[in-house]
């Protein structure tokens, strides 16, 4: 099935007058770089590929015929992309990605002389990827960078030698605004999960939505080092005037050495929806000097802190959170307190985070229904405190044709959509552009378990590449549309 779906979209393309490219060696993978033109597909095969140099991608895709650089379908395991051999050095950025429009998927890039991944480009999609024990930050995004999505990718155990530097994703410096972090974790990066402080850019806003940082801070080896150890810098700056503006939903910070959400002069916005914090040095940290311009905390749960929170700002609306209206949020609250579950449980076979039970809440919890409506799905008579909905609804394991949630694709008029649910779920089905845009949203339907389709029309969408979500109370699931005339 996957060889018959793999011949007929390389015929498809070819059709269209895009070219399709497999590579197994660095200098294949250079070659083919050099000459991608908008809505090629570059396919790299499996195996380890020793990088003695950094390179540069920089051809541009357009907005609707993105390039792309995906593992080969026929692929059993992910390839390596291995910089270990390269020195340390602020000059070894393993892979720079100066172009726009790209995607990149299914990579896993380690041991980088310092980023694994730099971002200059703008309106660029990056899924499924990791980075490991770079000597930087994992992934970073700077030069203006805009407007780009980090979907369901893994950074940890990046450190350098001087051991007081490099986090596991950062927004910073002079990125430019517009980026999105979704699906995310960060672990044992040695200075901060998220770093947001800005050097060169203002008043820019990111987003992180269903996002895990915990244990940053600490080494490979789980001794503490000298980084700055937070889950999420929110931002900061030299002059403490700047401001990075943050929107969190859904996140968790968990175990980090200090700060969980952390101020750190940031002078923007910061909006914290349905988060969980735990067990970090102070689980939510917002100064009273240099402050934040206004502070939103609503449906969050803070647990087990080494210092006490604070919620400073020039203007704050907290409300409805586990710690307010005869609230109190303890350890009978959740099923596990487990942080190692976040980090060992794998990924989904689409690359969506694992279903775990740290701050699940546990049947009868207070905290359930607790919540106000601040526009994320929820089930019952009103949202629950925290990072997770809990209910029965659930889209796990989705089985589809292989690994296609919808077919044909490419299509110019219609596709079908099968899945099979293990059980009955109030489903929501929603399109949105690679860079995170909703476009178009449809009604929620009540499904039964076992299998199910339906037809997707093409209606307004126009030719280009976007994100079918089917998203219920407790996870979603996501595939890539590819519309023609």
């Amino acid at each position: 099935m996957k060889r018959t779906l793999l011949l007929f979209l390389i015929l498809f393309n070819c059709l269209l007058g895009f070219s399709q490219t497999t590579v197994s060696t660095p200098q294949m993978l250079f070659t083919a770089l050099s000459s991608a033109s908008p809505g090629d597909i570059i396919y790299v095969m499996e195996g380890t590929y020793n990088f003695t140099s950094k390179f540069s991608i920089n051809r541009n895709g357009v907005n609707g015929n993105l390039i792309s650089l995906l593992p080969h379908p026929d692929n059993i395991s992910r390839p390596l992309f291995d910089f270990s051999s390269m020195a340390e050095s602020s000059s070894n950025r393993a892979i720079t990605l100066s172009a726009n429009y790209w995607h990149i998927k299914g990579l896993d890039v380690f041991g980088a002389g310092d980023n694994g991944l730099f971002i200059s480009g703008s309106n660029n999609l990056i899924e499924f990827c990791s980075f490991s024990e770079c000597k930087d930050s994992g992934l970073q995004m700077g030069n203006g960078a805009a407007n780009n999505t980090v979907l369901n990718c893994d950074s940890y155990n990046n450190a350098d030698s001087l051991v007081e530097n490099a986090d596991g994703f950062a927004c910073k410096l002079d990125a430019g605004t517009g980026n999105k972090f979704i699906g995310c974790r960060a672990w044992q990066n040695l200075d901060d999960g998220w770093d947001g402080y800005l050097r060169g850019a203002d008043n820019i806003t990111t987003t992180y939505e269903n996002c895990w940082a915990f244990r940053n801070g600490y080494l490979k080896n789980g001794t503490i080092g000298g980084g700055d150890g937070n889950g999420f810098k929110t931002g900061g700056s030299d002059d403490k005037l700047l401001k990075h503006n943050a929107i969190y939903k859904n996140c968790i910070a968990a175990g980090n050495v200090f700060d969980g959400f952390d101020h750190n002069s940031n002078r923007g916005n910061v909006e914290i929806y349905n988060c969980s914090a735990y067990s970090n040095g102070r689980n939510i940290s917002f100064s009273s000097t240099n402050i934040a311009s206004s502070l939103t905390i609503k449906n969050s749960v803070s647990l087990s802190g080494g210092s006490n929170d604070s919620y400073n700002a020039t203007a704050t609306d907290i409300t409805n959170n586990g710690w307010q209206n005869g609230l109190v949020t303890n350890s009978a609250d959740f099923e596990s307190l487990d942080i190692t579950e976040l980090m060992t449980a794998p990924r989904k076979v689409d690359g969506s985070l694992p279903d775990v039970n740290f701050m699940r809440l546990t049947v009868g919890s207070d905290l359930i229904d607790a919540g106000i409506d601040v526009g994320l799905p929820f089930n019952g008579a009103a949202p629950d405190l925290g990072y997770l909905e809990t209910g029965t609804l659930g889209i796990n394991n989705i089985l589809v044709n292989g690994s296609f949630v919808n077919y044909p694709n490419p299509f110019s008029t219609e596709t079908n959509v099968v899945f099979n649910l293990k059980q009955s779920s109030q489903l929501s089905v929603s399109v949105y552009n690679l860079m995170g845009v909703k476009i178009l949203d449809f009604d929620k339907k009540d499904l039964a378990a076992g299998n199910n389709s339906f037809v997707l029309k093409r209606n307004e969408l126009s030719s280009g590449n976007y994100l079918l979500v089917l998203m219920d109370n407790e996870g979603q699931s996501n595939s890539k549309l590819i519309t023609v005339k």
